[in-house]
């Protein structure tokens, strides 16, 4: 199973407002919506991470470097790119007259940071940080993404390194966070042996049975990433009692 790791960073709306606070701004007041300023990617378990801007290339060619990976992807790992960098590519990719990537499978951290774990704070920074996995690149702030929309070089390699460094970081979130991934893509539908639905892994250990409605079931769990599974055919079927549901 191919799996790209993957972030965006894009510019912000530009808009002429009148205020600070609670402002609420018409069409007519856009002046620039927001685009693809670049990209980060790496294929997981591979050294080269792939980066591309509209500081590098033009904005179509730039799109088709990420499309192109996106195409040739089982998988895609992310942080809140379900509501953000994926609806953001699209909407790109929309304008400038790509049809649709072939389909993927999305694994967002964020909703797994969400849903299985109470930190303070869901943001890749704390999270990364409280594990221990590293921290964001500092930088400027908003000033950051002014300066490379006016096309500041030396603005330019600090939003490549920031960029780059948060694929790193998802890499090393995604490694540590692997067993809590509930949904995982089946790891079995590209293998030619039974492995790790989650890992692909092939050191899988007998820990007791799973009981369902439809039947008892072989439990595993990984001995390389710690995930839980079950085997798919019924060790005892369940006992059908008439007159009750």
């Amino acid at each position: 199973m191919k799996i790209l790791l993957l972030d965006i960073e894009s510019s912000p709306n530009v808009a002429h407002v009148w205020g600070l606070w609670q402002q609420n701004v018409g069409i007519n007041q856009l002046m620039e919506s927001s685009y693809v300023l670049c990209w980060a990617a790496k294929w997981l378990g591979e050294d080269e991470i792939i980066f591309d801007s509209v500081h590098q290339s033009k904005p179509k060619k730039m799109l088709k470097g990420i499309y192109d990976l996106l195409n040739a992807a089982d998988a895609v790992i992310h942080y809140n790119g379900t509501k953000f960098d994926i609806p953001t590519l699209n909407k790109e990719f929309l304008l400038h007259h790509y049809s649709p990537p072939s389909p993927y499978k999305q694994i967002d951290l964020l909703r797994v940071a969400r849903s299985q774990f109470r930190f303070p704070s869901n943001k890749l920074d704390y999270v990364a940080q409280r594990l221990g996995l590293g921290k964001k690149q500092e930088h400027e702030g908003h000033d950051l993404w002014v300066k490379c929309m006016n096309g500041d070089k030396d603005a330019w390699q600090r939003m490549e390194t920031y960029n780059i460094q948060d694929v790193v970081l998802l890499e090393s979130l995604y490694c540590r966070l692997l067993p809590w991934i509930k949904s995982h893509p089946n790891s079995n539908l590209f293998a030619d042996s039974a492995v790790c639905p989650t890992c692909a892994g092939t050191r899988l250990q007998k820990r007791g049975n799973a009981v369902s409605s439809t039947g008892t079931y072989q439990r595993y769990q990984c001995r390389d990433c710690g995930s839980w599974s079950q085997g798919t055919k019924s060790i005892k079927p369940s006992v059908e009692v008439k007159g009750l549901s």
